[in-house]
């Protein structure tokens, strides 16, 4: 508890693991039924130390009636769900994980709450926590109620909340769900069925003001804690202090990111070339708010498909695809998120009601991806220029960024004492041989990872481990390197050692 704050600011490798306890595996042997939480506390410890992850996410654990909504139409704000043990028990988990130096955020929904009527819908007989009127206090596309957020024992109830899992369940952080909805009056309605402000505008200043006065408070109360919003809008600031006019979380959610990327990842690469924007088009925005990059569950659930299905190709190119995805999104400034499958392939998209394929992690592709997400995740956390200015300009650096002909990318991360790493990316099933890119300095490169290695189920293309640069100067740069470029890859090149 006293050496966690700094595990989770801007500036330390912060790469969670996404889960739904119900779902991730399943008491062996018995059925289909969900394991305990002390049940899974020394298997999921086994698994996120074994694959390097520093956080879990926990879909809600607060207690719901449905167990189809994952937690996320809550009716017990002070409870977690009892389908997993008792209260104990779900502080058993959390100092396991503790004790293994996991950290541990909680997703958390203070956006709407379903109407049952043994929960807070009309309370006590009156529209206590939700708004009367329908165009205030109905969500039109979840069919459940909207916090009032203009009554003061409203914003005391959630605030109360949010410090409960944070000082008695010792949790690292909230995730909070759905902000976007909570900010626009206006979110999922049409002309005629909203209330503007009371200066005429589609914001909801009620909502600003308790997100702020919530991020004021837990930062106050529970030191080295962070919050995280899911928001999906421009809105500003989101992760910017209070006192300069932001909403005070520490981290946002870069759902454009996540959205682009898979867009651009699920084209057939002979189409790629003619969306590079989807690629580049994220360093306008990047440091304007301290960001996340999910892999979350709303991306393979609903049809959507699991991250494997959804790359296109043979199985070969599919696998390919998927680890240059995830070796993508570690070398892009900004956290990492995961969500739980993504990180060996799994071939279906998630199902609530039973529990991961991990009978897929004996065949030999799967490992490959497993060993991967390993090895990134050991980089990210070992070289400071993967990590530690993810939130700041400085570190980070094109290279070429516009090579749209070869579907490639190229670019410098940097720490602040000047370390640097190179990642090129090749989005086509072409290898590239003598691809020539401009480096910052002379000397030896070194191929620290190379998404397409024989360890992996790549082709075992690459550059022998290393490979020196000549002087001659190609995109601003003083030096060059002429390398091979293996097909549907990313490699990770650290300069000054052979």
């Amino acid at each position: 508890m006293e050496g966690r704050g700094p595990r989770i600011k801007t500036d330390a490798p912060v790469s969670i693991y996404e889960l739904h306890l119900g779902s991730w595996k399943r008491a062996e042997g018995q059925g289909n039924r969900w394991m305990t939480y002390r049940e899974i506390a020394p298997e999921l410890a086994d698994y996120v130390t074994r694959t390097g992850f520093t956080h879990v996410e926990l879909l809600p654990v607060m207690e719901h009636p449905f167990y189809g909504s994952w937690g996320y139409q809550i009716t017990g704000y002070f409870a977690p769900t009892s389908r997993y043990g008792s209260p104990q028990d779900l502080m058993y988990l959390i100092d396991y994980l503790h004790q293994r130096g996991i950290g541990v955020i909680l997703d958390w929904v203070p956006s709407h709450f379903p109407d049952d009527r043994h929960g807070l819908a009309y309370f006590d007989g009156s529209h206590l926590y939700e708004h009367e009127d329908p165009r205030q206090g109905l969500h039109p596309e979840w069919k459940s109620l909207l916090f009032n957020y203009g009554r003061q024992e409203v914003k005391s109830f959630l605030l109360s909340s949010a410090l409960y899992w944070l000082d008695k369940y010792h949790v690292d952080g909230l995730r909070v769900d759905a902000v976007a909805s909570m900010l626009y009056l206006d979110y999922s309605r049409k002309p005629g069925e909203w209330i503007p402000n009371k200066f005429g505008g589609r914001e909801n200043l009620e909502a600003v003001d308790f997100l702020r006065q919530l991020n004021e408070g837990v930062y106050r109360e529970c030191p080295g804690i962070q919050t995280i919003a899911e928001e999906s809008t421009s809105w500003p600031m989101v992760s910017r202090p209070v006192y300069l006019g932001g909403l005070g979380f520490g981290y946002k959610w870069d759902m454009g990111w996540m959205s682009d990327s898979l867009r651009y990842l699920s084209r057939d690469p002979v189409f790629r070339k003619y969306h590079q924007r989807e690629l580049n088009f994220r360093k306008l925005y990047a440091y304007s708010e301290n960001f996340v990059l999910p892999l979350s569950h709303d991306e393979v659930v609903h049809g959507k498909s699991s991250l494997l299905s959804k790359m296109p190709g043979d199985d070969w190119q599919k696998f390919a695809n998927l680890r240059l995805l995830l070796g993508y999104q570690y070398a892009q400034p900004g956290k990492k998120l995961v969500f739980m499958g993504g990180e060996f392939g799994q071939r279906r998209e998630w199902n609530h009601e039973g529990e991961l394929e991990w009978s897929l992690l004996q065949y030999a592709p799967h490992q490959g991806v497993s060993r991967w997400i390993t090895d990134l995740n050991r980089l990210y956390r070992k070289e400071s220029a993967l990590h530690q200015l993810d939130c700041e300009a400085d570190g980070f650096g094109w290279i070429d960024p516009d090579d749209s002909e070869n579907s490639t990318l190229s670019f410098i991360r940097r720490d602040r004492d000047g370390n640097k790493m190179l990642v090129l990316c090749n989005f086509t099933p072409v290898p590239k041989r003598n691809y020539k890119v401009g480096v910052p300095e002379a000397g030896w490169y070194r191929e620290l990872l190379n998404s397409d290695a024989d360890c992996y189920g790549g082709s075992g293309w690459g550059n022998l481990g290393s490979i020196e640069s000549r002087p001659v100067p190609m995109h601003g740069r003083p030096h060059s390197l002429s390398l091979n470029l293996p097909p549907l890859s990313i490699l990770f090149l650290k300069p000054g050692s052979e």
